[in-house]
């Protein structure tokens, strides 16, 4: 009779590589815990050495301080956590419209510089080669002066329609409603200010200015890059189909290129929100001024600087999530 052939030895559960990935994980994360737990308490002990207050009370005081611009009534005397609210609402108003003005141009700069038009090409070209090499800070700075400097007076605006453009900012038509009737309140020049409708701060504008334009052109390089890594044999099929340059651009190399635009798109989105705290050089009040102000009335750095951190955490997650949702729907399935 021929010999049973053996069995594989069971392998202990302990020395099994899955066993052993597992007790490395809880170590790291033990580690992590207690080097937390170690920088808290010495960071508290620290404090109280030097009496120096630490905790979250300060919120419910009151901030004692105005906001300049704001999306909502504000009041000194409200409390200071209704002033970062307040911060936030106007850093998340700039970041959003950044995004899309900044995504609206730079795909404009994109296909632009791949024009046939030299002239086109040629600027387009320019654009973003002067743009993406001169600092952010200093654009944000230009922007600041050009509009507090060489804008008339608000006295004497600028009328582009229905706008009017001053020092004192960008005045607009806003609808209003009236005993269940809609409204528009245009604005209109007063004897020192234009009075009536919307208005949008210098300050805000030099921030949307900066931020949009400087970001468009590193998304125009993303979808230059986009684009020309379509095949060619795709807009030479379209073109056989009978479609225009137009035609093939819209439902035939966009829809393709955005599976390589979108991911280094989201970093860029990340960097616009994140470059919005370079406002307080301008005297936007975006939730880092409104922190740097709170930070300087009460002392507690900890606290303040924790909140910043929570914020554009917070903000950099939701943009990321959102894109990769976008990314998911731009994705070519098998079928």
């Amino acid at each position: 009779m021929s010999a049973q052939p053996s069995l594989p030895k069971k392998i202990a559960a302990w020395r099994s590589q899955v066993w052993r990935g597992r007790l490395y994980q809880l170590v790291v994360l033990a580690a992590l815990l207690g080097l937390l737990f170690f920088l808290a308490h010495n960071t508290r002990v620290n404090m109280d050495a030097r009496g120096i207050h630490s905790g979250w009370d300060f919120l419910q005081d009151g901030a004692g301080f105005d906001i300049g611009e704001s999306l909502f009534a504000f009041d000194s005397s409200e409390p200071y956590w209704k002033a970062f609210l307040i911060g936030f609402s106007n850093t998340l108003r700039v970041s959003l419209l950044g995004i899309v003005l900044s995504t609206l141009l730079g795909t404009l700069l994109g296909v632009g510089r791949l024009s046939s038009n030299i002239l086109v090409r040629g600027l387009c070209g320019g654009y973003v080669e002067l743009v993406r090499n001169i600092p952010l800070l200093l654009q944000l700075l230009m922007w600041y002066l050009l509009c507090t400097e060489l804008l008339p007076a608000a006295s004497e605006p600028l009328a582009l329609g229905p706008l009017y453009l001053s020092k004192g900012g960008l005045n607009f038509p806003i609808p209003l409603w009236s005993n269940a009737a809609l409204a528009i309140d245009h604005p209109h020049p007063g004897p020192f200010a234009v009075e009536g409708g919307g208005a949008l701060s210098p300050e805000f504008l030099s921030l949307l200015l900066g931020l949009s334009l400087y970001s468009a052109a590193f998304i125009a390089e993303l979808v230059r890059s986009g684009i020309q890594s379509v095949p060619r044999g795709q807009t030479e099929a379209a073109a056989a189909l009978g479609l225009s340059r137009s035609q093939t651009l819209r439902r035939v190399t966009l829809p393709q290129a955005l599976r390589v635009i979108i991911p280094p798109a989201t970093n860029q989105f990340l960097n616009l929100t994140k470059n919005s705290s370079l406002a307080v050089v301008i005297g936007y009040p975006d939730v880092v001024s409104i922190a740097n102000t709170a930070l300087n009335q009460t002392g507690r750095a900890v606290e303040c600087i924790a909140l910043l951190m929570l914020v554009y955490l917070c903000t950099s997650l939701l943009t990321a999530l959102g894109m990769h949702w976008l990314n998911q729907r731009a994705a070519i399935r098998e079928r």
